[in-house]
């Protein structure tokens, strides 16, 4: 029944299929598998750090923070009076509430036409008060000891950006989707749409390949809100766009991201089949039984990394992850990618590249786009209502570059020794990925022309990890703060 029931949601809200001749191999049937050594691939995606932030001081690996004589990191962004603010050490791993941040318009802000000068002035222009220094800090080796030995470990991609400039919600649709379906902030009213092509979880299903994305909500607050199906969860978000013309509620992110998968609505037959509790995933990891295809999501309210929280009870989760999958039976077939969805508003030095626009769905607010003469009849009521939403979503209406670097790792028995993989790559890669692994056809324009991160593997030779390595332990133990 449920297999049914599921069938009929993705019918319902997808328009049409993928075109198949975009295959890795036109002449197999798509579900194809063509990389038979890779059994299972685990996506662990954390929360708003970009590379330089986390992995800049990462000594003779990857392209980090530009040192001076000293070696120390030289960076410096000026605001327009003058002030200066210098790349620096943040002296505690809890993060200061709000700063720095990471919204479309902010984002695009501190790209400035890539002179990345502009995280001092993120917050200077859209968080007056707020120390515009915080955006340039960073953190080393001592703080983040599991990291950096994951990092000087395995194949590290220090050239993974994020998939646009803006904050999460449109990067982890990329992630599923290879696009963000117009979607340029964090606002769940917004979370009601559906690509026409579907996600990769609909070609996952449609082609019989088993997938789960484990989190961290209580079962039963997923399924209560679901209980009607997924157009009246649909329906409950376009009600609460209502939130956006009251100015008391604009800044609550109602019905917060509980798990990725829904960042594209998700009914109530994939709630029920292809969601899972972090403690499945363990016992999943330790007893071999994992899917063909795992996203893990961390507790986004308490240790996905994301400000305020302490980033250290962050790496203890994805040490644990990633520990548990390593000495777990099934590591031999095992490829896991960890990473982050996007920058959070810290300083990276490396300019996006441009990047091919997804489809001919632009970047939007619905608000901003009322006609001018709407807006000025309604400013004396929503005037500050609409100077906030522009503080938050002002920015170009395309997706034409990739967000700023974010830290990126590729785990497996076959990733290759001492190296860094330097390919342009995205959260569309992972998409690449999946396709070429079951030869399914692209989703969009975006994950057709990506690179996959299958360079960092050799899947020819002898696996170089067949035995799991010890890494550092992160320095937060798992069970000494939960």
């Amino acid at each position: 029944m449920w297999q049914w029931l599921e069938r009929r949601e993705i019918s319902r809200l997808r328009a049409y299929p993928p075109a198949v001749e975009g295959r890795p191999r036109p002449d197999l049937p798509a579900g194809t598998d063509l990389l038979p050594q890779i059994r299972h691939i685990v996506v662990l995606m954390m929360e708003n750090h970009s590379y330089d932030n986390y992995l800049g001081l990462l000594e003779r690996r990857g392209e980090g923070l530009p040192l001076g004589p000293d070696g120390q990191p030289v960076a410096v962004n000026v605001l327009p009076d003058g002030r200066s603010f210098r790349t620096h050490h943040l002296d505690s791993t809890v993060q200061v509430a709000g700063n720095p941040t990471q919204t479309w318009n902010a984002s695009h802000i501190q790209y400035h036409n890539g002179a990345c000068d502009g995280f001092a002035r993120s917050i200077a222009q859209v968080d007056p008060g707020a120390d515009p220094g915080v955006p340039m800090g960073y953190w080393t080796e001592q703080d983040l000891p599991f990291y950096y030995g994951l990092a000087k470990t395995f194949p590290l991609a220090d050239r993974w950006f994020g998939s646009c400039l803006g904050p999460t919600y449109p990067n982890r649709r990329f992630l599923l989707a290879g696009t963000a379906h117009g979607l340029i902030d964090d606002l769940a009213w917004d979370v009601v749409d559906y690509p026409a092509a579907g996600t990769i979880f609909d070609l996952l299903t449609d082609h019989g390949i088993s997938w789960v994305d484990y989190h961290q909500v209580r079962p039963v607050r997923v399924l209560l809100k679901r209980l009607l199906g997924g157009r009246v969860l649909t329906l409950a978000r376009r009600l609460a766009q209502v939130g956006r013309w009251i100015p008391a509620l604009l800044n609550r992110v109602i019905g917060n991201k509980s798990f990725t998968a829904d960042v594209y609505p998700l009914g109530l037959a994939r709630c029920i089949m292809h969601l899972r509790t972090a403690k499945q995933f363990f016992a999943a990891a330790d007893g071999g039984t994992l899917p063909a295809f795992s996203l893990v999501d961390p507790d986004f309210g308490r240790f996905s990394e994301e400000n305020p929280q302490d980033i250290a009870r962050g790496e203890s989760f994805a040490a644990e992850v990633i520990n548990r999958v390593m000495r777990g039976p099934g590591w031999p077939h095992t490829l896991l990618i960890w990473l982050y969805d996007e920058h959070g508003g810290y300083y990276d030095h490396v300019p996006p590249p441009q990047a091919v626009a997804p489809d001919d769905v632009p970047a939007h607010n619905y608000q901003l786009d009322l006609p001018s003469w709407l807006r000025r009849l309604l400013s004396p009521v929503f005037g500050k209502a609409f100077a906030d939403l522009a503080n938050i979503d002002a920015g170009p209406s395309d997706y034409t570059h990739y967000g700023f670097r974010v830290p990126a790792v590729i785990v497996s028995p076959y990733a290759k020794k001492n190296y860094v993989c330097s390919l342009t790559l995205d959260h569309s890669s992972i998409l690449k990925l999946i396709e070429e692994k079951w030869n399914l056809p692209p989703l969009t324009r975006r994950d057709a022309a990506a690179q996959s991160p299958l360079d960092a593997l050799d899947l020819d030779g002898e696996p170089a990890f067949a035995t799991p390595p010890d890494l550092p332990p992160p320095a937060l133990a798992w069970g000494s703060w939960r």
